[in-house]
């Protein structure tokens, strides 16, 4: 349950319809992290292009390995909602329930790649202890496995992204619901 006021699509009207429709034309349904945002209609928007920015850009990093950060982020601040949004993208392409739950429980015993590995460390670890990052030692293990100065900055924006939306999901209110997970496009 919301803590804030929502527009539901139905009482739309004006610009926030047409973003509505928009997303709803193109994503085949309206997350609730959207429709939180319904009384400033512009902030959807820039959130939709911000979050197409991150995670479907071209890069380095896969969609995979972006979703997979997403999840570990997500589990880090206990943000249920992203957890299991993110989970079943990433199940989009892993398509091992097994595996996610372990993500989702203990991603160090995961079974994952060690560049995956590597990944979920740096995602865990910025999350928790941002404040580290101020010795560059702590990106020492993504250059150690190839990873570009494109890529960190990548997966720092991934990492980034995901702790504003955990904060918007925790703080307004919104819970992960079967309904809620059914019915995008990927």
């Amino acid at each position: 349950m919301s803590r804030i006021k929502v527009i539901e699509p139905e009482n739309a009207t004006g610009r926030l319809q047409e973003i509505y429709n928009d997303i709803i034309k193109k994503r085949g349904k309206l997350a609730d992290v959207h429709k939180i945002q319904s009384l400033r209609p512009e902030s959807i928007v820039a959130h939709l292009d911000l979050y197409l920015e991150i995670m479907f850009s071209k890069s380095e990093l896969s969609r995979a390995e972006r979703e997979m950060m997403a999840v570990v982020v997500s589990v880090a601040n206990g943000c249920e909602y992203c957890q299991m949004h993110h989970a079943q993208a990433l199940n989009h392409y892993w398509k091992n329930d097994d595996k996610i739950s372990q993500l989702r429980t203990d991603f160090k015993n995961a079974n994952l790649s060690n560049r995956e590995l590597v990944l979920c460390n740096f995602a865990n670890l910025l999350t928790a202890n941002p404040e580290a990052f101020r010795n560059e030692k702590y990106l020492t293990p993504l250059k150690k496995i190839d990873v570009t100065d494109s890529g960190i900055l990548n997966a720092t924006l991934v990492v980034a992204y995901f702790n504003f939306v955990n904060r918007i999901v925790l703080s307004l209110g919104l819970e992960a619901t079967q309904n809620e997970m059914q019915g995008y496009k990927y």
